[in-house]
């Protein structure tokens, strides 16, 4: 699995800037392949160790050290099918946080086409009432309320529900992103975001910083999966030579 070159566990430690014993941590762990020894049991590495390495590198900028560690130790493993089973997971998980992101984002220009119609009076209104002003059955706001999407008040005594303006609004907003299809676990975050940030201009905010720190994410994950290939690459030349 090496060619000619030899490189000591100090080489390596120079080129990512780590201590040797960090570089025998990684081949214990399977991030490096496993390295020849000298008769005296000093470790050898070689090209395909220092390609390993920098795949490593790589790859934990983008997917972090604990998906980068299991990636490469399943290449050495012998199994590739399974390291890019766990590359695709890793993308399809970012790819749910940008549906959850374009959620907020409908949402957002919900809450910006204009106030919301006013209320038939103050004082809260009950879950029929609710219903008939969004046009939806009054079992779909229990059913978005056990949930947990929905938190509207109590009327004392009674027990009935009580909608203030908030929960109202709430409750346009999930109407309006049931319609685009979006599902509860990606509406969540949205109400979340909403509640923690106290307005939509500070989740648009939010989410605008959000979308910029994905981009950024995704393009240092197409870089560590373009050296996770290299590394493939040079496995696969050092098995045939």
């Amino acid at each position: 699995m090496m060619n000619d070159r030899r490189l000591r566990p100090v080489d390596l430690a120079r080129l990512a800037g780590v201590s040797t014993q960090q570089i025998r941590n990684y081949e214990d762990a399977g991030v490096l392949p496993p390295a020849a020894r000298t008769a005296s049991g000093y470790r050898v590495f070689g090209e395909v160790h220092r390609g390993a390495l920098l795949a490593y590198r790589t790859l934990m900028r983008g997917y972090g050290p604990v998906t980068a560690t299991n990636i490469l130790r399943t290449v050495h493993e012998g199994d590739v099918p399974g390291a890019l089973a766990l590359l695709d997971a890793a993308h399809a998980a970012l790819h749910e946080e940008r549906v959850a992101l374009r959620a907020a984002s409908e949402a957002l220009e919900l809450l910006a086409a204009g106030p919301p119609a006013p209320l038939p009076h103050s004082g809260g209104l009950r879950i029929g009432e609710v219903a008939a002003l969004l046009g939806v059955r009054t079992s779909a706001l229990r059913v978005w309320e056990g949930a947990g999407l929905l938190t509207p008040g109590r009327e004392r005594g009674t027990g009935y529900r009580v909608y203030e303006p908030a929960d109202v609004r709430d409750a346009r907003l999930v109407h309006t992103l049931r319609r685009s299809h979006y599902l509860f676990d990606q509406i969540r975050p949205v109400l979340e975001g909403l509640r923690r940030e106290g307005g939509s201009t500070a989740l648009r905010a939010a989410v605008a910083a959000r979308g910029e720190a994905l981009t950024a994410r995704t393009r240092v994950m197409i870089e560590g999966a373009g050296a996770l290939h290299a590394h493939l690459d040079r496995l696969t030349a050092a098995e045939a030579g």
